[in-house]
């Protein structure tokens, strides 16, 4: 058994996942995640903004701390979306060296999307088993990875069998379409948001086969918070999300809901990170357009995702 440390460096935040790993799953020993919006403005100016560089270094530096409190012998740094889109990543690159002694891969979409399948669906196999729910879930699988910047869709049952990255993401979305759209947003912005989401799907179903999916699996924060949601837990709980189970409707119950709500409002739901109030609702959107594009009749959700794939990958 290893001990290794995996960070991942999206455009909405920065987690950092220790484990010890064998080849049947990571053995958590400290899990965090911090917002930070690295992905700031970055669709609109095609560069990381000096502050949004901050926050992150800051968070990575108390990363390193615990890091090196728990002994990993082995740390990959994975930076997505925000870093692929800008001009001025050097300088992210170079913090991170600077902080963690370790080069950060900006990896492609397409390895992006390798590393969620893996992290997601290494546990799923016996799920029906230890569950018994007859539904599954059942190979192939559909797994989709909503980010701040892009969502990653990938298709497999063992291995991949089809993967593809598309530029939309909450905080993209967000950014583009909802920013100034009023509180709740009007209609019009929303339909807007909704065509950005169809074009991508159109792209999604032209080169992946998504359509040999029999089950799909929700990965990230915004299908997390949908879940806890829908769970009507009093507060996050990551232990009752993991492996739940979202039927269609009430994904699209929950998505309702939540465009319907004022930023206050929703800021006052007990499982709602404060960083995320202003961005769930396009994450709702994405997923809801998703079950209903594929007519998917649940959504198995997932907080294991490209963390765990890192953390197998340098196992």
């Amino acid at each position: 058994m290893t001990r290794v440390a995996a960070v991942d460096c999206g455009t909405n935040s920065v987690r950092l996942l220790v484990a010890d790993v064998d080849r049947d799953r990571p053995a958590d020993v400290e899990r965090r995640m911090e917002i930070v919006r690295l992905g700031q403005d970055v669709d609109r100016t095609g560069r990381l903004a000096p502050e949004a560089l901050e926050r992150t270094f800051a968070a990575m530096r108390e990363y390193r701390k615990l890091i090196d409190l728990h002994g990993a012998t082995a740390t990959r740094v994975v930076a997505t979306s925000a870093t692929r889109d800008a001009a001025n990543r050097q300088e992210f690159v170079d913090g991170v060296r600077e902080i963690f002694g370790v080069e950060p891969e900006v990896v492609s979409g397409a390895e992006e999307a390798e590393l969620s399948f893996t992290g997601a669906t290494k546990g799923l196999l016996h799920l029906s088993a230890e569950t018994g729910v007859p539904q599954g879930p059942y190979p192939p699988y559909l797994v989709v990875d909503i980010g701040g910047g892009s969502t990653e869709f990938v298709v497999g049952s063992e291995s991949v069998e089809g993967a593809l990255s598309v530029d939309i993401g909450c905080v993209r979305l967000t950014e583009r379409h909802l920013r100034d759209a009023g509180d709740p947003p009007e209609a019009a912005a929303l339909e807007r948001v909704v065509a950005d989401i169809e074009a991508a799907l159109d792209r999604v179903e032209a080169e992946v086969p998504v359509r040999r999916a029999r089950t799909l699996v929700g990965l990230a924060g915004s299908v997390t918070t949908i879940a806890g949601i829908a769970l009507d837990l009093p507060a996050y709980d990551p232990e009752r999300i993991h492996h739940s189970i979202l039927s269609a409707q009430q994904v699209h119950d929950v998505t309702r809901r939540l465009l319907a709500m004022t930023h206050g409002e929703r800021a006052a739901v007990p499982v709602m990170h404060p960083g995320r109030v202003d961005v769930i609702g396009a994450g709702a959107l994405i997923l809801d357009r998703i079950v209903r594009r594929f007519a998917f009749a649940q959504v198995v959700v997932s907080e294991h995702d490209i963390l765990d794939g890192i953390a197998y990958s340098i196992s």
